[in-house]
């Protein structure tokens, strides 16, 4: 079974940004894109998506609005907010919502330990 990965970002130079950092760090990943929350909600929708990194500035709900949604439905998918708002109160919300904080611009090496911690999460889960 594939793992899915969706990128939600309201601009679309970020969300190719983090796709190639995941398809960096986890080439056999799919990669589904939204702009919005309204759009992520939708994407779940219509099919699996394991993991989710999502942008915090958006219009519309926020992604810690979208986070703690989703946070909801799915108690245990790995989900990190990609932000480079790094206030206390946004990384204490971020945590709260048991969702990882990735500071902006997102690399590889500040994505890796998220997603290698996603995968982990996602093998035992699937074991």
């Amino acid at each position: 079974m594939g793992t899915t990965v969706l990128i939600v970002d309201d601009s679309k130079l970020a969300r190719i940004v983090v796709g190639k950092a995941v398809a960096a760090l986890q080439p056999d990943w799919q990669r589904v894109e939204a702009g919005n929350a309204d759009e992520a909600v939708a994407a779940i929708a219509a099919q699996t998506v394991d993991v989710v990194i999502i942008d915090y500035n958006m219009p519309g709900r926020d992604g810690l609005a979208l986070a703690e949604e989703l946070r909801a439905r799915f108690p245990a998918m790995p989900i990190a907010i990609a932000t480079a708002n790094i206030q206390d109160e946004i990384v204490a919300r971020a945590r709260a919502a048991n969702a990882t904080f990735i500071a902006k611009p997102v690399t590889e090496e500040s994505a890796r330990g998220f997603l290698s911690g996603a995968a982990l999460r996602l093998r035992s889960a699937r074991a």
